[in-house]
């Protein structure tokens, strides 16, 4: 999870987003399964973030098939943790992600 936490943190300083696929490989999670156990720590990761009032860093990610956004799995763990998403998902992950490129670099 550490670095999960410090390969999200680089993207949020870089301003950049990534794929599961790619995250998965960066961190060489094995497989079968890779994409699965990422899911998992990613999930978990955001009911630390939630818990906290910080931005969700899984928001960093992208669907290969879903233009640049999270994945449905995304959406569907932040509606479970209370997140009102609206009408509009894009707009909810977009402001994530604003929040955590907009943060002071350490």
């Amino acid at each position: 999870m550490n670095n999960l936490e410090a390969r999200l943190a680089e993207l949020a300083a870089l301003q950049q987003t990534t794929t599961y696929g790619q995250l998965a490989r960066d961190l060489a999670i094995p497989g079968p399964g890779a994409i699965a156990k990422l899911t998992q720590a990613l999930e978990t990761l955001m009911e630390t973030d939630a818990a906290a009032g910080k931005p969700l860093r899984a928001a960093l990610c992208a669907g290969r098939l879903a233009q640049g956004l999270p994945a449905p799995g995304f959406f569907e763990k932040a509606a479970s943790l209370g997140y009102d998403l609206g009408d509009n998902p894009e707009a909810f992950a977009q402001q994530h992600r604003l929040k955590l490129w907009a943060r002071p670099k350490n």
